[in-house]
């Protein structure tokens, strides 16, 4: 129960920060206009592909980062929820525009190569989810905690695969106005892990100076 519990958790938290439906905008404004169906499915494999290698590498490498510039895991909580803070306010206030290249047939032969830069990363794998990983890895007690973890991100990379495969239907059903509402939905929800995260920083920082 307590492991479906923390799955739960953990898997609204990767879908609050990945926020797949508004990268699936994102994506399309960068991507050449004429894209077809096969492309935009191609993208959305390598793309997805591309979050899942960084994820690993992260909860495998991204501890051993950290303690060779020696930060400590409740001062990463604090400076995780501040980027997770930015995040959330760029979500709700709306994000800036991504310059459009007017030169079409460039785009096409760049569109495979987006998929990974920036699409992959920083788009949908970035600093947010870094810090969220690793603080989640920190908090793992048991190997089956390591697993939840592993299983909420690999579940949210299959939604992102799907919604990005059909981010053209989406594009056109939802229209752009949905799209943004569904973004700040999802920045409020960012801003709220934040500061948990920021307030739990704090407390155990505290803690740890003044013995409380």
């Amino acid at each position: 129960m307590e492991f479906i519990s923390t799955f739960l958790q953990q898997s609204i938290t990767f879908f609050a920060i990945m926020d797949p439906i508004g990268i699936s905008a994102i994506a399309l404004s960068l991507l050449s206009t004429n894209i077809t169906k096969t492309q935009v499915s191609t993208v959305a494999y390598k793309s997805t592909l591309t979050i899942i290698i960084a994820f690993f590498v992260v909860i495998l490498f991204g501890e051993a980062i950290l303690k060779l510039f020696g930060i400590d895991e409740n001062s990463l909580k604090v400076m995780g929820g501040l980027v997770l803070i930015l995040m959330a306010i760029s979500m709700v206030s709306g994000p800036s525009k991504p310059k459009n290249n007017d030169n079409s047939k460039e785009e096409e032969k760049n569109d495979e190569e987006l998929a990974i830069i920036p699409i992959g990363i920083p788009i949908a794998f970035g600093t947010g989810l870094f810090t969220t990983i690793i603080i989640f890895k920190h908090q793992a007690e048991t190997f089956l905690d390591l697993v939840s973890i592993a299983l909420a991100f690999l579940v949210n990379a299959a939604l992102f695969y799907i919604i990005l495969k059909n981010s053209i239907y989406i594009k056109k059903y939802l229209g752009l106005t949905g799209q943004n509402i569904i973004t700040k939905l999802m920045g409020l929800i960012v801003g709220a892990i934040a500061v948990q995260f920021i307030v739990s920083g704090i407390v155990n920082l505290a803690k740890g100076y003044w013995g409380a």
